[in-house]
């Protein structure tokens, strides 16, 4: 007895030529069907193997990264010559560039570049980290003294060998960074994209300019990370590190070593301990506390082991200024061109701090004094999310080499950022908002 199956095979009106014919064109059809079913199965696996190859070599090689065009041309290349001028009166004066020119650091250190008479280019992909109308506002303060900030990306390979094309700059200074300690356990990536990639885009580009740039950049505190000796001193070791971030700039010195050994870039990393002053970063602890503070809500005050308090050494943003600017004064003209090395150049690193750790109640009391109106504080116990319990720096060696005199008690430096603060965000001087 045939199946259902087998009687559906044939059909309704018998004919043996027919049946063979219809069989025939069945087959025919299937076995069309089939292959290209299967050729539409390989085209889309050889377009996702492709797709998965593009995304890889775009990660590994920054050069491949495909980033919107909002720079070039006449124009463009005429303000960014203008600003890298160096005032005539200005002897030896250096042309700089200066990644990471709309940050809080960028910033300040940009304006006194160019009010001794140095020409400075800035740059600065002005990511949303934090509240990006402050980036932006401190662009319109470079831009009204007289400073270009080019909006690009630091992995950007292209705008990196068109900005060397149009200005031969002397110094490189470098201090675009993904910052934060906690912000890495949302977004670790970013901190690989920005402390990693976009450096090592940054030194291939320095590498292979001629002549080659004096190369200054950001490294931090946090590479001590769980060094128990204090004060912290250059010639510590650095192999604990307590966070991505401090990771990746731990990396980055490495890194930076690795192009002076080989390529003979004269390179200088800083070391910065804990910036606070005006025109600051919102996401540190003292400008949460201001705005917190201000606004009645509660500030979290984190504690050590056994209820120990945390303690840092605060350094004013003047007082770092000084610092980079004489680490590019001092800098080491390198040897290479080209990326051929002829003999050595000077990689050093140096503390940047204010040698003087303050603990974080006593800076709610300052600000509490400042703003006069007192915190409600929460006390808890430091979660494990990277930070430390403290940080010392020893200044020896950049006082002997750079001249670096930190002067700026934090008493001082916050009664400075409290009144930029109240002015900024509009405020009066009893805390209640004028908007």
């Amino acid at each position: 007895m045939r199946s259902i199956e087998d009687h559906d095979l044939f059909p309704s009106t018998p004919g043996k030529v027919k049946i063979e014919r219809t069989n025939m064109l069945n087959r025919q059809f299937y076995r069309c069907f089939a292959s290209t079913s299967t050729m539409f199965v390989w085209a889309l696996f050889l377009i996702a193997l492709t797709a998965s190859y593009l995304s890889f070599q775009s990660f590994v090689d920054p050069k491949n990264r495909h980033y919107p065009i909002s720079w070039g041309g006449l124009n463009w290349e005429k303000q960014v010559r203008t600003s890298a001028q160096i005032r005539e009166s200005r002897q030896r004066g250096m042309s700089v560039l200066v990644t990471g020119a709309a940050g809080f650091v960028g910033s300040h250190v940009s304006l006194a570049l160019k009010k001794r008479g140095d020409g400075v280019v800035g740059l600065d992909n002005f990511n949303d980290y934090y509240d990006p109308s402050l980036k932006r506002a401190r662009k319109s303060l470079l831009n009204e003294n007289g400073i270009f900030v080019v909006e690009g990306d630091i992995n950007d390979a292209r705008l990196l060998a068109k900005l060397f094309d149009v200005v031969a700059f002397s110094h490189v200074m470098h201090l675009a960074a993904q910052a934060g300690v906690r912000y890495a356990m949302k977004n670790p990536g970013s901190y690989i994209h920005s402390n990693i990639a976009g450096l090592v885009t940054l030194l291939e580009t320095c590498k292979a300019a001629v002549p080659q740039p004096s190369f200054v950049w950001a490294s931090s505190s946090s590479v001590y990370g769980l060094n128990e000796k204090v004060p912290f001193s250059e010639s510590d070791q650095t192999d604990q590190p307590a966070s991505l971030y401090a990771a990746t700039k731990k990396s980055g010195e490495e890194i930076t070593h690795t192009y002076n050994h080989i390529y003979g870039l004269s390179v200088t990393g800083l070391r910065f301990f804990t910036v606070y002053g005006p025109w600051g970063r919102p996401d540190m602890a003292y400008f949460s506390f201001t705005r917190n503070i201000l606004q009645g809500k509660p500030i979290t005050v984190y504690r050590g082991k056994n209820r120990a308090d945390l303690a840092r050494d605060f350094t004013f943003i003047d007082d770092i200024v000084k610092g980079c600017l004489g680490s590019l004064d001092t800098s080491g003209k390198s040897t290479g061109t080209g990326g051929k090395k002829r003999g050595p150049a000077p990689y050093r690193i140096f503390n940047l701090g204010n040698t003087s750790p303050v603990t974080v109640p006593t800076l709610v009391s300052i600000l509490e004094r400042h703003l006069k109106v007192k915190a409600k504080k929460n006390f808890v116990d430091m979660p494990g999310n990277g930070d430390v319990p403290f940080t010392h720096a020893n200044i020896s060696l950049a006082r002997s080499e750079l001249g670096y005199k930190p002067s700026t008690d934090l008493q001082t430096g916050l009664k400075k950022f409290v009144k930029w603060y109240l002015s900024y965000y509009g405020y009066h001087h009893n805390g209640k908002s004028v908007n």
